[in-house]
């Protein structure tokens, strides 16, 4: 099983990171969190690392619903995003929720994994759009 959803695009890693942040609202996901890897482990352990920025993607709609169904799913929220750049390539990679579903052994969150699932890959669809201008390959 992959545990992600991916793209890969030949665009500068800031233009990637501002069309995510924009795509994912359109999807409905707020950003509550954003970590800086290179900054933070720049600052942490004085090394050089491609730019990689992790995007904490929440959709409140769907939190609800999953801490319904599994009360302890908020050990496993916000949904990651991440942006990365690594061999002139922009990478943009999402948690693909089906992992939610088999970390918790939960049958009945199969069909709210699904529901997020195809707003992430939505999301990342657009992106890979308005960079490519091709709808094919995505």
């Amino acid at each position: 099983m992959s545990y992600g959803l991916r793209i890969d695009l030949e665009r500068p890693f800031d233009d990637v990171v501002a069309l995510t942040k924009e795509s994912l609202a359109q999807s409905g996901f707020g950003i509550l969190t954003e970590i800086d890897v290179r900054q933070t482990l720049k600052n942490k352990l004085d090394v050089d690392v491609d730019s990689q920025v992790i995007l904490g993607a929440c959709n409140p709609g769907f939190a609800y619903k999953g801490l319904q169904i599994e009360p302890s799913l908020g050990v496993l929220l916000p949904c990651n995003v991440v942006v990365r750049h690594t061999g002139g390539v922009t990478v943009v990679e999402a948690i693909d929720p089906e992992t939610m579903v088999a970390i918790t052994d939960n049958p009945e969150m199969e069909p709210l994994a699904d529901e997020v699932r195809d707003a992430l890959r939505a999301a990342l669809d657009r992106v890979y759009v308005s960079v490519t201008g091709r709808t094919e390959g995505v």
